[in-house]
């Protein structure tokens, strides 16, 4: 799990070392393995609009394996309030815009609580 951080600077180092595939204590691997806690975890949601964009955002604190594994509990307000924790409580670099996006492809593809 990528360490949580509040400072934009801060955030973009971890997403770059994400990216480029760093793992801490991991064993080795062969050239066709996809390191964990990277940016290769785009293929673990699913696709849609606002997919790549709710990745980059999400991956710079955690891994994006809460995503699946929180949408039965959630809905779109659900949602809607955990991003907005994750920018006034965490820091996280997300514009409104780019909220609203976010909430919109989480909402689509990762409500499974019943309104």
């Amino acid at each position: 799990m990528l360490p949580r951080v509040r400072h934009t600077a801060a955030a973009l180092a971890v997403l770059a070392t994400a990216v480029a595939g760093v793992t801490f204590g991991d064993a080795p691997r062969t050239a066709g393995d996809a390191p964990r806690g990277t940016a290769a975890e785009v293929t673990a949601l699913r696709e849609g609009e606002g997919r790549d964009l709710t990745v980059g955002r999400c991956i710079i604190c955690h891994s994006v394996e809460y995503i699946p594994a929180n949408a039965p509990a959630m809905d779109r307000a659900a949602w809607q309030k955990s991003i907005q924790k994750m920018r006034d409580k965490f820091g996280a670099p997300i514009t409104d815009e780019e909220a609203k996006q976010i909430l919109d492809y989480l909402s689509a593809n990762y409500s499974g609580k019943s309104g």
